[in-house]
């Protein structure tokens, strides 16, 4: 069964945080959030941003890069940056890699994407804008990954009879 893995690191803005757990909720997948974090996570927090859902997220929270690497050894990373070598449809996702985008502001630091430039991927864009959100891009690279394993443990019906045409 395809266990994909979101690495955020460093996010800042918990509506983005927010929407990549539901998002990680829907399909099965792991979130793992590198500190420090823009925001705090506790019941309060959860609750004023309507993340009842949160209870049901595969989270976990590390205290830097470092320590991520230390407790996921000879984890597949495909990280996500404008920067990148191939288009992320170009790569073959394995069912349990690990999907890394950097924070809002600045995304992947250099010295962490010079070590993993092979497989650095990007999201084609036109123009000068500088990044598309960062729950999009999660939610774009993910479900190519999710395709490519076939949408393995996924519902792939959904709950058609309750249209009404």
């Amino acid at each position: 069964m395809a266990k994909l893995n979101i690495v955020l690191l460093e996010p800042e803005i918990p509506a983005n945080t927010g929407n990549i757990g539901r998002t990680c909720v829907a399909t099965g997948s792991r979130l793992h959030l590198i500190e420090p974090l823009g925001f705090r996570i506790n019941e309060k927090e959860l609750k004023r941003a309507g993340m009842d859902y949160w209870k049901d997220l595969d989270v976990t929270t590390y205290v830097n890069f470092e320590d991520f690497l230390d407790k996921n050894p000879g984890a597949k990373l495909y990280m996500a940056t404008t920067k990148g070598r191939h288009v992320y449809t170009e790569v073959n996702y394995e069912p349990d890699c690990y999907l890394m985008f950097g924070k809002e502001s600045a995304g992947i630091p250099e010295e962490i994407l010079v070590k993993h430039e092979e497989t650095a991927i990007r999201i084609p864009m036109v123009g000068d804008i500088r990044s598309l959100n960062l729950s999009n891009s999660v939610a774009i690279v993910l479900y190519e990954a999710l395709r490519q394993n076939g949408f393995d443990h996924m519902q792939l019906e959904g709950n058609l009879h309750h249209l009404h045409w």
